[in-house]
């Protein structure tokens, strides 16, 4: 499974470099295979087989897998970096489809990673995983509904697959045609503003953040 863009293979390559190459070791895939994995204990045995038994449901009709991953810490590393790594070491997803989905939760670090597979970004893009861990997991993690919360959050990611997942603050927002023109014909007029004003001068535009592109990390609690 190919879970890399060029842009994110090279995102990697550097967060790497930039770790001074003391990257947290990737644990082996689990013997046998699950796709929920949860090693601080943070869901009870019933709740991880429920989870399982309906991620396992999922793949087998669709082809598409949700993998979840809780560990205690990400010992100094990079999530975006180390869920990537440890989705791909796994091989999180359909050999030749790369439609493999990470969760990915770091719990005494507080963060939380949605990895998307190549083959699984049409209906899963960045912005949406960051908005199912702001709108969904972590309002759930807060008040300690662990299971809730990755329950609801694969629910999404399913019924985003199927495409009638449409929850206020997730869904497309209709726009009408008038306010779209107004919009269009507001930047147009700011647009030759800025020029007049701007002159020389240049510069680059830096956008703060450092998952800019992403899939989404936050700290909860």
């Amino acid at each position: 499974m190919k879970f890399p863009t060029v842009r994110h293979c090279w995102t990697a390559f550097l967060l790497l470099l930039a770790s001074g190459l003391s990257a947290k070791e990737v644990p082996p895939p689990p013997d046998p295979p699950r796709l929920v994995n949860d090693f601080v204990g943070l869901l009870s045995r019933t709740e991880s087989q429920a989870l399982e038994n309906k991620l396992v449901a999922y793949d087998d009709s669709t082809s598409t897998q949700i993998a979840i991953v809780i560990e205690r810490s990400l010992e100094g590393d990079d999530i975006f970096d180390y869920s990537f790594r440890l989705a791909e070491a796994w091989g999180i997803g359909r050999k030749g489809k790369d439609n493999g989905i990470l969760i990915y939760i770091a719990f005494e670090d507080r963060q939380i990673w949605i990895q998307t597979g190549s083959g699984a970004e049409g209906f899963l893009p960045d912005v949406m995983a960051k908005r199912i861990i702001d709108n969904i997991i972590v309002p759930a993690f807060r008040q300690q509904a662990y299971f809730q919360g990755l329950d609801r959050a694969t629910d999404a990611i399913m019924q985003l697959g199927s495409g009638e997942f449409e929850p206020e603050g997730l869904g497309k927002k209709k726009i009408s045609a008038a306010r779209v023109i107004f919009f269009i014909v507001l930047l147009i007029v700011l647009f030759i503003l800025l020029s007049r004003m701007g002159g020389g001068g240049g510069g680059g535009y830096y956008r703060g953040g450092r998952y800019d592109r992403g899939g989404g990390w936050i700290w909860w609690g």
